[in-house]
């Protein structure tokens, strides 16, 4: 029998990372299921069509709804739509008179929405995730893996679910968030509101040569991070298909 078919809308826009990769990589894994209708956008402002939709999927950073896309998107979880937040989602950065990167803190009730905030990340390296939740359908089969990324660090606003972790203590400088002590930070995880769901996977920086930032105003080598990896592609397709309600 043929899928129901499920309406799903996908922003993908930001600073500092290679957009036009990560949204033609989550086009085609969307395309895999013919019944997922798609559209597109480069900001939070259609909430029209959030309405409509079944499935939700972020690629962004450094992108701020405002007040009545926040309550667009609180609506739409709250009433059983499901969100695959990606990576920068829950990045909003404040670029401070001493040079560090501190967080823009205006927008507390989107991170309350997503049940995390950006905070700090150490330079891209490798690092080892573990499964917090081996028995999860999200994560069932996957083996512990060392992947070269960025690797996250949040501060949690909401109760949430952890599926993979990965411990990390040390400095994070120029972040202003820059001491961490040795904690386990959540990789992937699901954040249940209402009658519907977040689950955000904070895994796969990407950024070509002309992706600038105060910082790197070039980058020689374009990064690819964890989307160099199969693991990765897998736990996106788990999350897509988590996101339209389909079996894993």
């Amino acid at each position: 029998m043929a899928n129901p078919p499920k309406q799903a809308h996908l922003v993908a826009a930001g600073k500092f990372h290679d957009i036009d990769f990560a949204r033609l990589e989550l086009l085609k894994l969307l395309a895999e299921d013919p019944s997922i209708r798609t559209t597109v956008a480069m900001d939070y402002s259609n909430t029209e069509r959030l309405a409509q939709c079944d499935l939700l999927i972020t690629y962004t950073c450094d992108l701020a709804p405002d007040d009545k896309e926040i309550a667009a998107l609180r609506s739409f979880v709250e009433g059983g739509g499901r969100w695959l937040a990606l990576h920068g989602t829950n990045a909003l950065l404040k670029f401070l008179d001493d040079g560090r990167i501190g967080v823009d803190n205006s927008r507390n009730e989107f991170m309350d929405i997503l049940g995390t905030q950006f905070l700090a990340h150490p330079p891209i390296g490798p690092f080892q995730v573990e499964v917090s939740d081996p028995e999860h359908p999200l994560t069932r089969g996957i083996e512990p893996f060392q992947v070269v990324d960025e690797l996250y660090l949040f501060e949690q606003r909401a109760p949430i679910k952890p599926l993979l972790h990965a411990r990390f203590s040390g400095n994070c400088a120029p972040f202003a968030a820059a001491d961490w002590p040795e904690t386990d930070n959540p990789v992937l995880y699901l954040r249940e509101l209402g009658q519907g769901a977040v689950l955000y996977n904070s895994l796969g920086h990407c950024r070509s040569h002309y992706d600038t930032s105060p910082a790197k105003p070039f980058v020689p080598h374009p990064e690819r991070c964890a989307w160099n990896y199969p693991v990765y592609y897998q736990l996106l397709r788990r999350g897509i298909r988590w996101a339209a309600g389909r079996s894993l």
